[in-house]
């Protein structure tokens, strides 16, 4: 007898089981918990087997013989990707799925107007978003997740293909009323015994501390924060300073006050934003169109006011 079961359901049930939620896997896959669950009751009456077993506070834990066949529903998934990507490439036509990570840090700015200029540019691509911190765009890459990550060029693996877009150096940021922020630059020393917020990412703080490192210094850090929305209010507020590696075109912090991003002087080399990829002999029409629409959506557009075009 022919399944009476579609890839979309397969789609929302891999969504569930990777999420534990109907509610999460509704904000992923962009549909109603009602059409995801009703989904689900389809595939379990089809094949006969219960997938899930419910949890308290509306969690759902997969059963024994819905780990397995969530792992053959995920390989079924990536198999007809893959025969997307083929038909696109014979038919010389950009289509089919394309799953986006960018870093966290810059997202909010990039990726909205980015991503709607590349859909309507190819209407027929359907556009998966991920915003994840260095480390866990490297790990989604490494297990196929996602097909390309908007990233900065830190701690890349042989493994990987990094396309360059933009360099970027770095600036202090400070409350408009700081005693250095009409300054026209500032040295790692001039800093040292100003409180500092440490924007406290995998890779990122790294980079930021090594402005400091070289020369002996320590930095006199009074807050962490994994959010740069937060870390922006922070300084705004008159916690202390902050580095980072954009000057966004508006200079209000979210909460409402000013900021002044003023250039770090220094050792520091800028950090270069580009498109990670896994390493491959063949790379999508698909992925290539991205690639190419974000090259000319830098040179177009332009992302912070103050970057360098890397060509």
């Amino acid at each position: 007898m022919p399944l009476r079961f579609t890839l979309r359901q397969l789609e929302y049930f891999v969504a569930v089981g990777e999420a534990g939620s109907i509610a999460k896997a509704a904000e992923q896959v962009n549909v109603s918990p009602p059409s995801i669950s009703a989904s689900i009751a389809q595939l379990e009456a089809e094949f006969g087997v219960q997938l899930f077993v419910r949890k308290h506070s509306h969690a759902l834990a997969l059963t024994a013989g819905g780990r397995l066949f969530l792992k053959e529903a995920a390989r079924l998934l990536n198999d007809a990707d893959a025969l997307h990507d083929i038909a696109g490439d014979i038919a010389e036509k950009v289509r089919g799925p394309l799953a986006i990570g960018c870093l966290l840090t810059f997202a909010q700015i990039v990726l909205p107007a980015l991503r709607r200029k590349f859909e309507d540019a190819y209407p027929d691509v359907r556009v998966r978003q991920f915003e994840r911190n260095q480390g866990q765009l490297f790990e989604m890459l490494q297990r196929g997740e996602i097909d390309a990550a908007l990233t900065y060029d830190l701690e890349l693996s042989q493994d990987m293909t990094f396309e360059p877009l933009m360099q970027l150096p770095a600036y202090v940021m400070l409350p408009a009323a700081h005693r250095l922020a009409g300054r026209a630059g500032i040295t790692p020393e001039e800093l040292v015994d100003e409180p500092m917020v440490l924007l406290d990412l995998p890779y990122s703080r790294e980079y930021f501390l090594s402005a400091f490192q070289p020369k002996g210094l320590r930095p006199k850090i009074v807050e962490r924060t994994g959010d740069i929305a937060v870390m922006r209010s922070m300084v705004a507020n008159g916690f202390g300073y902050g580095i980072a590696n954009m000057r966004p075109l508006n200079t209000m912090s979210p909460d409402g006050k000013l900021l002044v991003f003023v250039p770090l002087l220094g050792d520091l080399r800028p950090l270069t934003m580009g498109i990670a990829l896994p390493n491959a002999e063949h790379r999508t029409l698909t992925v290539q169109a991205f690639i190419d629409h974000c090259r000319s959506f830098v040179v177009e557009q332009g992302v912070f006011g103050t970057e360098r075009i890397v060509k």
